[in-house]
């Protein structure tokens, strides 16, 4: 098993989410920030098969792309005209993914016991 944790722009979270929830695997996000800019990022946390290490890779670099925001001049209008032949297009998007090795990996799960008197098991199981 694996722990994938990938740091991507919040911007290609969803469709990331999207495509991995698709292919069956689960996810945790949590909001984060930094770099360049201190763009909103989002820090993924997976724990995936060995197997499915290329397949998270591939979606990653399906999803997170590289792309230029040239900003608009107009919104910048504390410029001079003279400075707009400074101001250039920023490169967003892309991520990073680290890919640690897990020696151990335990679900806790507790067993409460609902309003009716049955554990949150029992009462999900119609038959119990």
């Amino acid at each position: 098993m694996k722990l994938v944790v990938a740091v991507i722009q919040d911007y290609d979270t969803d469709a990331f989410l999207n495509a991995i929830s698709a292919h069956g695997l689960m996810a945790t996000r949590i909001a984060s920030a930094g770099g360049f800019l201190r763009a909103g990022n989002t820090t993924i946390l997976m724990g995936v098969e060995d197997d499915q290490v290329q397949l998270v890779k591939q979606l990653l670099h399906q999803y997170c792309r590289l792309r230029e925001d040239g900003g608009s001049i107009h919104e910048l209008g504390f410029l001079d005209e003279a400075d707009i032949e400074h101001v250039c297009a920023t490169r967003l998007g892309g991520g990073v993914a680290f890919v640690a090795r897990v020696t151990h990996f335990e679900k806790v799960t507790r067993d409460v016991k609902t309003s009716l008197g049955k554990t949150s098991e029992q009462a999900l199981n119609r038959d119990g």
